[in-house]
């Protein structure tokens, strides 16, 4: 149990005391806008629960996003914790696993799988993909997607989403390529990549329960139309689980909401917070709607509206844009807005001069941000200090390039920062694609042969102190692709090796020597031998990862996905024969682009005082404010145009949809409007004091931006 902190209870408004001291069998439904303090409020009824006597183990804390439970983990994990039993932090899908793995003789009997004796496999969406490819990689050469032109792995995951959005939705997954199909106006070409994306989507099912896989999807659907009906599962729920905190309702799907609804009368306790002028998740089936029911079956309703976070300038800045982007959405604009937003709206560079080219613009950001973190005084309005991690840089896309030009002149100005892209693949960063590099030249057996470059940037990437340019000129002398071997430093010409340093070469030769010593000894599993890379040199003092957080956060969701890899395909029983070979398949697999699964260590804080980079849609699912933000490209389109999916339309495959409706320009437009508005409220909610807009005359592609979100910027201003 916790005790209740007397000291931290004082500063709660009265509406927040009201939540966390309701009676034990009370069930409340409490919303407002971002910044409202409703997370605390949630925070401090666990914290209450459980110093009332509550056992950990009969509460239920929900999210729809395993990110989203920090605040509630950074409570249970404190010191201040008693022995006592653990609260259970899940979300729906996480429960749906849980329940399929425990009541699997009932569910695989039930739900069709072809050998219900046989022990269940999970998925994670690395692993989807990499069946999904091996299914639908042998139709391409077919004929089928004839007309796509995206990468093939982002036409697997497509593929997956599709399926995903069936079962948090709610419709059976046949009807797909039908609902798109009855929506689309245009080309009756696409009609045929609707019907292909259907016939994969089925084909992948049926491989699936043939061989006792199960992905998110059919994970959900096991659980609600097949577990969740039986008497023995429900009761294992209701006599496990009496207290339910649900935060962020907003952002799940209407399954989860109707398997709430339903449950909720079996709780003695229910605290819904609800996030308005939210939906962030829309893409993966996020529904407001069918959320903001849930209210109907709370004993209570609290509304919570004074925001902790903005000050009253940004509040009216918000409010002025959101009027202007969708008119009649606010109600409380009073024309005033337009001078209080000059004092904390911020253009970078001056007045009268606008960047024309993109580099200026990213130069003139970290300059400022070099006053901001270095200046002695307090910022105007604010009790704290700038530091960095009270900083957030914002784009619509993060690019590899952007990436790069930013955190490249964030560390010439010594500027700790950290990035994130939940949905980029491991092979596209630096640090995976060094040890992958490393584990080729370890295991010669694979017949992989990294090029030269890959190798000069591992070496850079592992050596702390090599610069690309050293490195390239280190691998040319001792790098041998034709035979994957390493010569030693003393072999190179004495000059070289000054020019190299001896202290880089001492370095090298620990890493080769290391590499060359596993060559002679057993192999191991990838995961394993990443681990003992990473433990016994890399992390080392003189090594690169050694004070490089990002990187060490790149390589343990590395290691975490090799390892699941390992386990989905050893327990099918594909490549049985040649375990080892497992490491050389996720290479492949790596190598065809697949996109990475969310893993917790990319969303969690390991640096807290770093200057975090992020698309703007990741920083709201990081539900964090700062205190100062940077817009960047504020001219581009991508602020408010729905990306490109040919193969699945997240309105369309939606429950508010009409089913037969068609998808007109019209629409686009209108739902374009309100997601940009839902966006920028997003955003200065959890904004305390300053926007820096971001603008050249010229964007990041070369070409003039003048973007919808430009245009509201200059009619508000």
């Amino acid at each position: 149990m916790l005790d209740s902190s007397s000291s931290f209870r004082t500063s709660l408004s009265l509406p927040q005391q009201q939540i966390v001291d309701s009676p034990l069998n009370s069930k409340l439904f409490v919303s407002g806008p971002a910044g409202t303090g409703k997370t605390t409020a949630g925070v401090e009824r666990m914290r209450h629960l459980l110093a009332q006597g509550v056992p950990g183990e009969s509460i239920l804390m929900l999210t729809p996003q395993r990110s989203l439970q920090e605040p509630y983990l950074d409570l249970l994990y404190s010191p201040e914790r008693r022995a006592g039993g653990e609260v259970t932090p899940a979300t729906i899908g996480g429960l749906a696993r849980r329940m399929c793995d425990l009541f699997w003789p009932l569910a695989g009997e039930a739900a069709g799988f072809a050998n219900p004796s046989q022990p269940p496999v999970f998925l994670t969406l690395e692993t989807a993909q990499y069946y999904m490819a091996h299914l639908v990689r042998p139709l391409l050469d077919e004929g089928y997607f004839e007309s796509v032109t995206i990468n093939r792995n982002r036409l697997y995951s497509q593929i997956i989403d599709n399926l995903n959005k069936a079962a948090v939705i709610g419709f059976p997954h046949t009807d797909i390529g039908s609902k798109l199909d009855l929506s689309y106006f245009g080309d009756p070409a696409q009609r045929r990549v609707y019907q292909d994306a259907q016939d994969c989507a089925n084909r992948f099912r049926q491989y699936c329960l043939d061989h006792n896989l199960l992905d998110f999807s059919l994970q959900l659907e096991v659980f609600a139309n097949t577990l969740w009906k039986q008497d023995i599962v429900k009761d294992y729920l209701t006599r496990n689980y009496r207290h339910l905190i649900y935060d962020n309702v907003e952002e799940d799907g209407p399954r989860a909401h109707e398997i709430i609804a339903e449950w909720i009368a079996d709780f003695q306790s229910a605290l819904l917070i609800y996030d308005e002028d939210a939906g962030f998740r829309y893409f993966l089936g996020a529904d407001v709607q069918t959320g903001w029911a849930l209210r109907e079956l709370c004993d209570e309703q609290i509304q919570l509206q004074e925001s902790f976070v903005m000050s009253e300038d940004v509040a009216n800045l918000s409010a002025g844009l959101v009027d202007e982007i969708v008119p009649g959405q606010t109600s409380n604009v009073e024309g005033q807005y337009s001078s209080d937003a000059l004092t904390i709206l911020k253009r970078i560079g001056s007045e009268t001069d606008t960047p024309r080219y993109y580099p200026e613009l990213l130069d003139a950001v970290v300059n400022e941000i070099q006053s901001l973190v270095r200046r002695p005084e307090y910022v105007e309005g604010s009790s704290n200090l700038v530091s960095p991690s009270q900083i957030v840089i914002l784009t619509p896309y993060l690019s590899d390039a952007l990436r790069f030009s930013i955190t490249h002149r964030l560390e010439t100005a010594n500027i700790p920062w950290r990035s994130h892209r939940p949905s980029r693949s491991l092979k596209d960063e630096p640090a995976s694609h060094a040890l992958i590099t490393l584990a080729a030249l370890a295991h010669p057996h694979w017949n992989i042969h990294p090029p030269k470059f890959d190798v000069a940037y591992a070496l850079m990437q592992s050596i702390d102190g090599l610069d690309l340019v050293r490195a390239q000129l280190l691998t040319d002398i001792v790098y041998r692709q034709r035979d994957l071997q390493l010569s030693t430093f003393d072999q190179i010409k004495p000059d070289v090796q000054e020019r190299i340093t001896f202290s880089v070469g001492n370095r090298y030769s620990t890493l080769r020597n290391w590499i060359e010593e596993y060559r002679t000894s057993d192999v191991l599993p990838l995961d394993h031998f990443l681990r003992k890379l990473f433990g016994e040199v890399l992390s080392q003092a003189g090594f690169g990862y050694h004070r490089n957080f990002d990187s060490v956060r790149v390589a343990a969701s590395l290691v975490e996905s090799v390892k699941k890899f390992r386990l989905a395909l050893d327990l099918t029983g594909t490549l049985r024969e040649n375990l080892l070979g497992l490491g050389k398949e996720y290479i492949q697999m790596l190598q065809d682009g697949v996109i990475a699964a969310s893993y917790l260590e990319g969303w969690q804080n390991e640096d807290k005082d770093a200057v975090l980079i992020a698309p703007a849609h990741t920083f709201l699912m990081m539900n964090r404010p700062v205190t100062i933000q940077f817009w960047l490209d504020a001219g581009s389109s991508g602020w408010y145009e729905r990306l490109s999916q040919p193969l699945t339309h997240p309105y369309v495959l939606s429950r508010g949809w009409q089913e037969g409706r068609q998808w007109t320009d019209a629409d686009d437009v209108q739902y374009s409007k309100e997601a940009m508005a839902r966006l920028v409220s997003g955003l200065l909610h959890r904004c305390r004091e300053r926007v820096y807009l971001g603008i050249s005359e010229l964007g990041e592609s070369g070409f003039e931006g003048r973007g919808e979100l430009l245009r509201v910027f200059q009619k508000v201003l």
